[in-house]
């Protein structure tokens, strides 16, 4: 699994014909399911991003995590991330976990996002959606469970 982490101030996520999602301080989680990919690690990347320190404590250091400034979390499946562009000029996307596994999966790392006490918003799996986000710092981390080890 791969997911482009964004600390935000604000993020909303609008679908045609649905109401628009929001949330303010926290993180959008841009997920991307690959062939392979399991329960375990859509478990692993849960915790990780709920637990991940990159939010600034009183000393301005990035020591604090999602839980603990009490942030909120966007979701947004996005199957570009399971590319490979290593030949040629268009990616390839073979990749990317076929729609089923990648569904479930998505719903699981979000269910443990929950259950960790995060409150979480998503997108529209499979759908065209337009994500406004104001980012804080920059700070975007890219997690790969194939390059952590899970």
């Amino acid at each position: 699994m791969r997911v482009v982490l964004q600390r935000v101030n604000r993020a909303q996520l609008t679908v045609e014909g649905l109401a628009p999602r929001s949330i303010g301080e926290g993180l959008v989680a841009f997920l991307g399911v690959v062939r392979g990919d399991t329960e375990a690690q859509a478990d692993f990347l849960a915790d990780k991003i709920c637990h991940l320190r990159i939010f600034k404590d009183e000393d301005d250091k990035m020591n604090r995590s999602l839980l603990d400034v009490g942030g909120q979390l966007l979701v947004v499946s996005n199957f570009t991330l399971g590319t490979d562009c290593k030949r040629g000029r268009r990616p390839s996307f073979d990749m990317a976990a076929p729609p089923e596994l990648a569904l479930a999966l998505y719903q699981r790392l979000v269910e443990k996002a929950r259950a960790l006490g995060v409150t979480v918003e998503t997108g529209e799996f499979g759908e065209h959606m337009h994500v406004l986000v104001e980012n804080d710092g920059p700070v975007n981390i890219i997690l790969d469970t194939e390059r952590i080890g899970k």
